[in-house]
């Protein structure tokens, strides 16, 4: 017993240490719920195909899995589609969201049918919060540099900022093929502001791409410790839910109430 108190005393010395505050937070913050029902929502610059690599994953361990295919054109948008989708489910569901997906999910998980949410590095702004801003305290992600707009107000990542930045842990021909499909952004999605955060209320589950030049890890860790989210770090490019899938599905799988093999 003395030797069990030690080693938390030294994990929570050593997180105090190195800010990674949120390794040290108690599993039983995030009990999970069992689940029948998983919804996976995807982020900019993809669509659901993005958890193809993932969703035989989960279809193995007999969870009813949906992607959602959100049209990214603004924030209320990509919320209805989740909640199309929420309607559909027989019973408690899991959400998981991918990159912007987490704003949606911070909006739609409010949803009483949601058991607990899952961000892979995701965005997780508060009620209300700047996102835009909360981003700009950290140093910028150079995916950002490659983001181009078209006259009628749709943005796309150039081919180099997807391929190096967006999924740089991917063989290239591979990342060539998620540009080819790549979806663009409607620029209301820019100022968009979510008026809940479901995190407040429901447990939480975090994956931090360690590679990421998306979205700064470090941001990523700060809104996975300020969720006091149950987070785990992949070395990975944004793209973990491609390169790194079982990972990414075993944490899912947690957050399910099953334990991964």
């Amino acid at each position: 017993m003395k030797l069990r108190l030690l080693g938390a005393a030294l994990t929570l010395a050593s997180a105090a240490l190195t800010g990674n505050t949120a390794w040290a937070q108690s599993d039983a913050a995030t009990a999970p719920t069992p689940v029948h029902n998983i919804v996976l929502i995807h982020g900019l610059y993809a669509d659901g195909s993005s958890w193809a690599k993932v969703i035989p994953l989960l279809q193995a361990k007999g969870f009813h899995v949906t992607a959602v295919q959100n049209p990214t054109t603004s924030l209320d948008a990509d919320v209805d589609a989740v909640k199309r989708a929420l309607a559909e489910q027989d019973g408690p569901t899991l959400l998981v969201a991918h990159s912007y997906g987490g704003m949606v999910m911070s909006q739609a998980g409010d949803d009483p049918k949601v058991t607990g949410l899952v961000y892979i590095a995701a965005r997780a702004p508060d009620a209300g919060e700047d996102y835009p801003a909360l981003a700009h305290k950290f140093p910028a992600a150079p995916a950002s540099a490659g983001l181009k707009w078209s006259s009628d107000g749709y943005g796309k990542l150039s081919e180099e900022a997807f391929v190096k930045d967006f999924g740089g842990d991917l063989p290239k021909s591979e990342a060539e093929v998620l540009y080819a499909v790549q979806q663009p952004m409607g620029k209301a999605i820019t100022t968009a502001k979510t008026t809940v955060a479901a995190w407040h209320d429901k447990p939480t589950w975090y994956a931090v791409s360690t590679e990421d030049r998306t979205i700064n890890p470090d941001l990523e860790r700060f809104m996975a410790h300020r969720m006091k989210a149950h987070t785990i770090e992949i070395k990975s490019s944004h793209l973990s839910l491609v390169s790194h899938p079982q990972e990414v599905a075993n944490l899912i799988l947690q957050a399910a109430g099953q334990q991964s093999q």
